[in-house]
């Protein structure tokens, strides 16, 4: 049997708590996507303008408190220095819909994640998305503003 007392972690008889910090590197860009539009109609759209391929993924789990999970629809592409993710940002329709991907914009219907040097914070890319049709609104997402950049980390 250990001795607890000896070593630490006891004193004056109470547990020491100790807390794990953890810094994260973001590594990406976000966009924020008004949008009427289906999830895999606005995949299509973007994989023609773009000459890319956007394909459907598992949804995006979300875990929150009292073992609640929740779901996003996830379509992706990736090539080697590049990584290009479109979320719904509203939860699948059976699940609570106060819930967002993003609750700091309620207002965007999708989530665009950019990972690699080629789209990072690129204009090119937000003028490339307005150009399509049923695209209202295309705005960067400031990541230092966001408490819920966490939920891009997988």
């Amino acid at each position: 049997m250990a001795n607890f007392a000896a070593s630490g972690f006891i004193k004056d008889g109470k547990m020491k708590k100790k807390k794990l910090e953890v810094d994260y590197s973001y590594d990406f860009d976000l966009l924020g996507i008004s949008s009427s539009a289906k999830g895999y109609k606005l995949a299509w759209e973007i994989n023609r303008l773009m000459n890319i391929n956007l394909v459907k993924q598992k949804d995006l789990i979300l875990y929150q408190k009292k073992d609640t999970e929740i779901s996003f629809s996830c379509f992706c592409y990736e090539s080697v220095p590049n990584k290009l993710m479109l979320f719904r940002n509203k939860p699948n329709e059976n699940e609570r819909a106060k819930d967002f991907l993003v609750p700091e914009f309620p207002h965007m219907d999708y989530i665009f994640m950019t990972q690699g040097e080629e789209y990072t914070l690129n204009k090119r890319l937000q003028e490339l998305l307005r150009n399509i049709p049923s695209i209202e609104l295309v705005a960067f997402l400031p990541l230092a503003a966001l408490k819920s950049k966490d939920n891009f980390i997988f």
